[in-house]
């Protein structure tokens, strides 16, 4: 079996709760694309990163079911994880640092994957939400505290691989970010928290507290 990090990315402020990633430091032992899919798929995590070069950060990220040029999550993990000052990842070159408990990453709305923001009214009906059927990627929010940034949120992937809700989504928190054009402090899933700020030039800061499970 191959060695491999769990972590816990936007952990809550207590230390509890956040998106479980799972990391291959080496990954060169699992150079190909097929076998990579069919790790992430049997580890089953909603991400899975191979590194395949830990000094310049290069990664490599899969869902059960497909790779990704770009997210979130995986990236403020791996970040913390190495301690490196930027990632390389298909989309492009992803600014990282640490801040006391929080890392954060800085990249462009653009090389996220498509995703359906949907608004709601109160932070209520997003906690009542059912989860939809498969194929449509929604991140559901309202606001809990407009003047403060204060944001309520859940995310359903609706890929119909497992993965019926996402715990905590940093693609999808940028995303929003630029959409509403300012900082974001975003309650997710159970009891994660992402932090965001807009960037000059088209760039957005997602930061987050991070944990290593095993």
């Amino acid at each position: 079996m191959t060695d491999y990090d769990v972590l816990r990315v936007f952990c809550g402020p207590n230390g509890g709760y956040g998106n479980e990633l799972g990391v291959v430091r080496e990954g060169s032992v699992m150079p190909g694309r097929d076998e990579r899919q069919a790790f992430a798929a049997k580890a089953g995590f909603s991400e899975t990163v191979f590194v395949d070069d830990p000094e310049r950060g290069v990664i490599d990220i899969y869902t059960p079911t497909l790779r990704l040029p770009f997210a979130g999550h995986p990236c403020v993990g791996t970040a913390w994880l190495l301690d490196v000052p930027e990632l390389v990842t298909p989309a492009g070159v992803v600014g990282a640092r640490q801040d006391g408990e929080f890392c954060w990453i800085e990249a462009r709305a653009e090389w996220v994957p498509p995703r359906t923001l949907r608004r709601y009214g109160s932070a209520a009906e997003v906690d009542d939400l059912a989860v939809p059927p498969p194929g449509e990627w929604v991140y559901a929010w309202a606001w809990e505290d407009e003047p403060a940034g204060r944001i309520r949120a859940r995310a359903f992937p609706g890929r119909g691989d497992g993965i019926d809700e996402d715990e905590a989504t940093g693609a999808a928190a940028l995303l929003l970010t630029d959409r509403l054009g300012r900082a974001l402090n975003i309650t997710q899933g159970a009891g994660s928290q992402i932090l965001t700020a807009p960037q000059p030039g088209g760039w957005t800061e997602v930061g987050g507290r991070v944990r290593l499970e095993r």
